[in-house]
């Protein structure tokens, strides 16, 4: 199984290299995700208070979010604090919305840590069950032999050593078969080491348990007690929830998971977890390794830096800061450029949270600076044009806006452009990845001009996508791309490189997830080069590919390729497929009008032939090479 497992990924990574990745998933693509039920309203909203009822300066809180602006590797999204269960700051960060779910990544794995508490409780599990023993349908002579001693706690502790990571989930569908029957790094209960296939696994364990889906056992038990109706959890292609990864939470009902915690499992004058459970899963059973940032690991929960704290996290920035000792949770959803947690974000946070001993029950009220942490809030949430319109004045005056752009837009009117590759695509490349949702590649490109709206359209495929272009402020819209739908903010700038050439940069924000997508378009006489990026940026995407293979690129077949010179050609060409660049050439208005994109599935039959016979001999040179 490591070598298939390890050859799928050798086979995807090489893929992305060429610039290839239209029907490259080895594992079945299906539309899942909904379009987020923003029209319903939404239950058990956490009580709001000024930091000053609860023993807090505002100014503490204003700074706080100031300084984590300022920061340099950290994309805030959105931040909640709460003091004694009441919200005293929150705000997100154009053009985010707080109110709109997020992806969480493994953060989702504290959540499955729940569910096992639920079972212990319950007495349908309990620490030492063998994992043989519960999914034994899926388990042969093979799987028997090397899982045997494997038990519930090894993998609530990611000690199950265990080499089926994952990387695994790139290829196959059978995730719980590959697993079970993978090779072993080391003993169960021996070595930390973080694999979200550990989560998947006890993810499958409650569906064997139970009968029912992880978030169909935990809806009853968990979201319903807490008035979590808005949320979402991706499934595998054999329908089991994903447990590791995949979760959507809004950022208030991440706040409400911490604050369980915080009140030791109660909940309304209720005992929603037992408090032993809690307990448990926040002492330290391991000791991670130290670039995590943090300084132990319970039962799929991290402890933090500061006595007796403890996290549920996700990478680049979704986060559950508990600390017991001032009676505060800090929630946060972000796109930074690390994995695990920022020691950035954790100093800044610790740098202005209160001591225990500087707490106060209740400080007197500051309007002040009560007012300058609204105005800072406000601020953050809010795009700068609006800002410029209420420093100059307010509303009543005369709107105020820079129409330069209009003029470039209207010279760009009716023009479409065909690009030479295509291998670009609106998604970025570490969605692609995530969610298993490859592109086709952005065939064309064309502009248009509305009165005064701004089009941009994308023919990635045989798909035409229309994107209004906000150059003074983002236009959200649904993004559908192969039938899943991504909540996403439109911005447009022009400006000028530093060769004089005019250059339209588009930032494509997906509000629900951690990523966006960012192009440049270089204009030059009757052509145009295409160049792609995306925040977070390619460091971490390749230093994150490397620690989840195990170092990929010391392959023997990649260090190979890198023996002539010092050069690393490897990792020179996957910066490439990273932030690649395409040219495009202009078409004629006869063209355009030949061959719109709706027009794609009716082309003569001899072009398509000759498309096809082109197809196969690309494929088979490329066999051969």
């Amino acid at each position: 199984m490591a070598i298939v497992k390890d050859a799928a990924t050798i086979e995807l990574i090489w893929n992305l290299i060429r610039g290839k990745t239209d029907g490259i998933s080895k594992v079945t693509f299906f539309p899942q995700k909904p379009d987020f039920p923003e029209a319903s309203p939404y239950p058990q909203p956490l009580e709001r208070a000024t930091a000053e009822s609860q023993g807090i300066e505002s100014s503490r809180i204003r700074e706080m979010f100031e300084a984590l602006e300022k920061e340099k590797t950290l994309h805030l999204h959105g931040i909640m604090i709460l003091k004694n269960g009441k919200v005293i700051g929150e705000t997100s960060f154009y053009p985010y919305r707080k109110e709109l779910w997020h992806a969480v990544y493994s953060m989702g794995k504290s959540v499955v840590s729940m569910a096992v508490g639920f079972l212990i409780q319950e007495g349908k599990l309990s620490l030492d069950t063998k994992i043989v023993d519960i999914l034994k349908r899926e388990v042969n002579l093979i799987a028997l032999l090397k899982r045997k001693n494997l038990t519930v706690e090894h993998l609530l502790t990611m000690t199950s050593g265990v080499s089926f990571n994952e990387t695994g989930a790139v290829s196959g569908d059978d995730w719980v078969k590959s697993f079970l029957e993978s090779s072993t790094h080391h003993e169960p209960g021996e070595v930390f080491e973080y694999n979200s296939m550990n989560t998947y696994i006890l993810s499958a364990v409650v569906t064997e348990v139970t009968k029912e889906k992880l978030t169909d056992y935990l809806r009853p038990r968990l979201f319903e007690p807490l008035g979590i109706e808005k949320f979402f959890w991706e499934s595998c292609p054999k329908g089991i929830t994903k447990g590791g990864w995949g979760l959507f939470l809004c950022l208030e009902d991440m706040a409400k998971l911490g604050q369980l915690y915080l009140q030791k499992g109660e909940w309304n004058d209720r005992q929603i977890l037992p408090a032993e459970w809690i307990e448990q899963s926040v002492t330290k059973k391991v000791t991670p390794a130290e670039e995590t940032g943090f300084l132990g690991y319970g039962y799929q929960i991290w402890m933090g830096k500061r006595e007796g704290s403890f996290a549920f996290n996700g990478m680049m920035g979704q986060n559950v800061f508990v600390y017991p000792d001032i009676q505060m949770v800090v929630v946060t959803t972000a796109g930074n450029e690390e994995f695990f947690t920022s020691n950035a974000m954790q100093d800044i946070l610790e740098r202005y949270l209160p001591k225990q001993e500087e707490m106060d029950e209740r400080l007197e009220e500051n309007k002040k600076e009560q007012q300058k942490l609204r105005e800072t809030q406000w601020r953050l949430s809010h795009p700068k044009k609006i800002q410029k319109m209420i420093r100059k004045g307010g509303w009543h005056r005369k709107k105020e806006t820079d129409d330069s752009w209009k003029k470039k837009a209207k010279k760009l009117d009716g023009k479409r452009y065909e690009m030479s590759a295509v291998y670009i695509g609106l998604f970025p490349l570490m969605g692609q990845v995530f969610h298993n949702n490859y592109t086709d590649g952005i065939r064309e490109i064309g502009f248009n001009m509305e009165e005064d709206r701004f089009f941009m359209t994308v023919v990635e495929g045989e798909e035409e996508k229309r994107l209004e272009l906000g150059m003074e402020e983002a236009k959200e819209r649904n993004l559908e791309l192969h039938g899943e739908i991504y909540r996403v903010a439109v911005e447009g700038k022009f400006c000028t490189d530093e060769d004089g050439r005019q250059v339209l940069k588009i930032v494509i924000s997906y509000l629900e997830d951690a990523m966006k997508r960012i192009l440049k378009i270089f204009f030059m006489e009757h052509k145009i080069e295409l160049c792609a990026t995306e925040v977070p940026g390619k460091g971490i995407i390749l230093n994150g590919i490397s620690s989840i293979t195990g170092g990929w690129m010391e392959h023997p077949i990649l260090k190979k390729i890198r023996e002539q010179g010092n050069v690393d050609i490897v990792r020179l060409l996957m910066e490439s497929a990273i932030e690649p660049k395409v040219e495009g050439r202009e078409k004629k208005e006869e063209e355009a009008q030949k061959n719109p994109a709706e027009e794609f599935h009716s082309l003569p039959e001899k072009d398509t032939d000759e498309k096809k016979k082109q197809k196969q001999e690309e494929s088979k040179k490329e066999e051969q090479e």
